[in-house]
């Protein structure tokens, strides 16, 4: 089968060409998908997209008179995507939905440690010579109260390691887990009660109409003076605006963002000799208790091979016509 790869990455190149072998013919794109670029995908029966990548509406007709009769993502995330107008064209798209929940929680509590511990601050002075300890008090990760927002795969890791730290653990997801809750001793409680008793807040939820934003204004002036809040996530579950606001007051004392709600044309690319453009980007770099990477948090090698695999098994069953369990309904 023939297919074209959209907004392909120097880092996953080598993991999905040894996947594939000689399955499928890949083009290998280093564009995004937008309207615009839809047309690199004629001639192809099937496309792979990356988070980014724009599947709505307009993109899905053109796809659909190209001859495009599959859609396979790199990503559990699937909010660039109109599933429901694809299903109403007969383009069926399949998504990788576990890949490495340990790189995306282990990622998060290195954050957490880093911010808390001041470690990137530590590093900097280092290198100038600077060996003074002056401004680097951290605090005990043990007893304090943690806010887990999503105990899906990742956020279940979250606990675990959490847990082994002997933080206490609260958190909000529309299903409990029984098995958290004997085992691990977490509270299920509401997203309000939860940003009010959290010491640290960690974001591991789908993003969708109901989470669009669940971090505002107004959840923020019920936290903690002081609170950690980690995304590791998707950048729109948090009004960027109203946490650098937090920021500037002092209400939020440390901030982790692995992912930014108009992060598409800035993470992932290489801007060093360009000037930045976006004012809320740079005014987060301003902070010094802030930690920003570029959606970092998946990038193991684990996670690479078990995307590639998933996403050529994906391919192979859809083109076979059968069932596929990774089909997004």
């Amino acid at each position: 089968m023939k297919v074209a790869v959209f907004d392909t990455h120097k880092f996953e190149k080598e993991y999905l060409l040894e996947a594939n072998g000689e399955k499928n013919e890949l083009k290998l794109l280093d564009t995004y998908l937008t309207v615009d670029t839809v047309e690199l995908a004629n001639g192809y029966d099937a496309i792979s997209i990356f988070t980014e990548d724009d599947a709505s509406e307009k993109v899905l007709d053109k796809l659909k008179k190209l001859g495009v009769k599959f859609i396979v993502l790199r990503s559990a995330g699937f909010n660039n995507v109109d599933i429901a107008h694809a299903k109403k064209l007969g383009i069926r798209v399949a998504r990788v939905p576990e890949y490495s929940p340990y790189a995306v929680a282990e990622f998060t509590v290195a954050v957490m440690l880093s911010l808390n511990r001041k470690l990137t601050r530590t590093h900097y002075r280092i290198m100038e010579m600077n060996y003074s300890l002056d401004g680097l008090v951290g605090f005990d990760m043990h007893g304090k109260t943690v806010g887990i927002v999503g105990t899906g795969k990742i956020g279940r890791v979250v606990v675990k390691i959490l847990h082994g730290f002997g933080c206490r653990l609260l958190t909000y997801d529309v299903v409990e887990d029984p098995e958290l809750i004997e085992q691990y001793g977490l509270i299920y409680t509401d997203l309000d009660t939860l940003c009010h008793q959290s010491d640290i807040i960690t974001l591991h939820a789908p993003l969708t109409a109901q989470t669009h934003h669940m971090i505002n204004e107004r959840r923020i002036v019920r936290m903690k003076n002081g609170v950690m809040l980690i995304n590791a996530s998707r950048g729109a579950l948090v009004n960027t605006k109203d946490v650098i606001d937090g920021l500037k007051s002092k209400h939020i004392g440390y901030f982790g963002m692995d992912v930014y709600e108009e992060e598409k044309g800035l993470f992932f690319e290489d801007h060093s000799e360009d000037i930045l453009e976006d004012d809320q980007i740079a005014r987060l770099m301003a902070f010094n208790n802030v930690f920003i990477s570029s959606h970092q948090a998946f990038l193991t090698d684990t996670a690479l091979k078990n995307i590639a695999k998933t996403t050529i098994e994906n391919l192979d069953c859809l083109e076979k016509g059968e069932a596929c369990e990774n089909e997004i309904k």
